[in-house]
């Protein structure tokens, strides 16, 4: 008795609705769930199957007509209400094995799962069709620029044959070396598509890491310094002469990071830097940054950078031009080869944007493990953006805004002394001379044997007399507060 209380009980709290009807076509027994969703409340006992089931269940002298099947056998029906309104159902209807005449329907509402199948189906499609339109922007814009690029390239191949000066010739060759990457770029720019298919592959190769560094500085440093713009590439002691990595994809990115910073800088510098900051087994992490000193961007409008076809300023982008692919494609990439790209920047204060890879090293590399850079050398290059503001008060020494330029350009000549970059560094050193004209004397000899230290690149005594100078700059800004 306690187990058939408890059965009728679970057929009577069951989510999907339960029906026994008997020969006749009456319904004998209908659970909360069929009450509630058919909306004939108690009434449904006592109403023919043919009613709820129209479509399947006719009325007949015996009771019922119906060419369905009584097994286990899921079945798609149409239920319908009180009210005539109908929904699909998927269920199975069996006939009772201890009660002989009579039959049970258990059905399950699927009008809610329909729809969003159908609604899955639709949003599925508009992103098939959006896909296809960038697709189609995306071949447009690499048939425009193919058409000047071929023309560049056959005009210079052309010369190649004919040119016997030898700066001619190199320059020559610069520009051929350049069009037939731009060529490779434009002919790859479809890999957009691939790469938002997760259908493309990485071609790596060994090559000659600095020489491609030269390579791409080659690329930018006539028009940066045309712009009346400083340009430095550092690389760190510690980067290998050889990796094994897709040498394209790494130019493609670069060319777009310092395109950008060319584009939207005015006054001051661009730097490229490149560092290693790990290794593992024949597998080391390169970290490069772009630092520019140009109108730099919102921290709110910094998420839209990587999306693909955004700009940050419609404004900017007529002024500019610009497709809004190239940071997006530049990101892929930089996942596709393990790591990471961001930016930080400040509006007016210009940009710094950094990005790791993953490379392999060739077997004559593993022999010269070198040590990496540290973290805070790190998180000091992407704290290194400069504000190029003129200031009368700076070359007034003690003043804050002397202190200021003084710590900026004391910043950067550390960097550049870590790196062994002793150019760059005599650079800031020179700058940081003109600073302290008018400075006591103490100081001025502090910054003199600073000087002499990085012209002779001696590592010990440039640290030194940094720190020697450091501390008068402390007791400086002690004084000011």
């Amino acid at each position: 008795m306690i187990q058939e209380d408890l059965f009728w009980f679970s057929m009577e709290e069951a989510l999907e609705m339960i029906l026994v009807f008997a020969e006749n076509g009456r319904i004998i027994f209908a659970n909360t769930a069929a009450k509630q969703q058919l909306e004939y409340g108690d009434e449904l006992r006592g109403t023919h199957i043919g009613e709820i089931f129209p479509n399947t269940f006719h009325n007949a002298e015996e009771g019922f007509e119906t060419s369905l099947g009584f097994d286990l056998t899921l079945q798609e029906l149409m239920a319908y209400r009180k009210n005539r309104t109908c929904f699909a159902v998927r269920a199975k209807v069996i006939a009772d094995p201890k009660n002989r005449g009579q039959y049970m329907c258990l059905a399950e509402d699927i009008s809610q799962k329909e729809f969003l199948e159908k609604s899955l189906i639709q949003v599925k499609q508009e992103s098939e069709d959006a896909l296809k339109v960038k697709s189609e922007f995306v071949a447009n814009v690499t048939h425009e620029l193919r058409t000047p690029v071929n023309g560049i390239l056959g005009n210079t191949r052309e010369l190649l044959e004919y040119e016997t000066d030898e700066r001619k010739l190199r320059n020559l060759q610069l520009i051929e070396h350049g069009c037939r990457d731009m060529h490779n770029i434009i002919n790859n720019i479809l890999d957009f598509s691939k790469l938002e298919a997760g259908k493309f592959l990485l071609e790596p190769q060994k090559f000659h890491f600095r020489s491609m560094i030269d390579y791409v500085k080659g690329n930018h440093q006539n028009k940066i310094i045309e712009k009346g713009l400083e340009f430095f590439v550092t690389i760190s002691p510690t980067v290998p002469e050889f990796v094994i990595a897709d040498e394209l994809r790494i130019v493609q990115i670069l060319n777009n990071l310092l395109s950008n910073a060319s584009k939207f800088t005015s006054v001051g510098r661009i730097a490229l830097e490149v560092v290693k900051t790990a290794q593992v087994q024949n597998r080391a992490e390169l970290f490069f940054f772009v630092i520019d000193s140009g109108i730099g961007i919102d921290k709110a409008d910094q998420d839209k950078l990587f999306k693909s076809f955004s700009q940050v300023d419609a404004s900017i982008s007529r002024k500019f031009g610009g497709t809004g692919l190239g940071l997006n494609i530049s990101k892929q990439l930089v996942e596709l080869m393990g790591g990471q790209i961001g930016v930080q920047s400040q509006k007016g204060k210009g940009s710094t944007f950094s990005f790791s890879i993953w490379v392999e090293l060739p077997e004559e590399e593993l022999g010269h493990v070198t040590e990496n850079v540290s973290q805070t050398v790190v998180e000091s290059m992407l704290q290194s953006v400069q504000n190029n503001a003129d200031d009368g008060n700076a070359w007034e020494y003690g003043t804050e805004e002397n202190i200021s330029e003084l710590e900026k350009k004391l910043s950067k000549l550390v960097l550049s002394v870590e790196m062994e970059n002793w150019e760059k560094a005599e650079m800031f050193v020179d700058g940081i001379k003109q600073l302290t004209e008018n400075a006591p004397k103490e100081v001025k000899n502090a910054v003199l044997k600073m000087k002499m230290a990085i012209q002779k690149e001696n590592y010990e005594k440039a640290t030194a007399a940094f720190e020697v100078f450091q501390t008068m700059l402390h007791e400086s800004t002690d004084t000011i507060k």
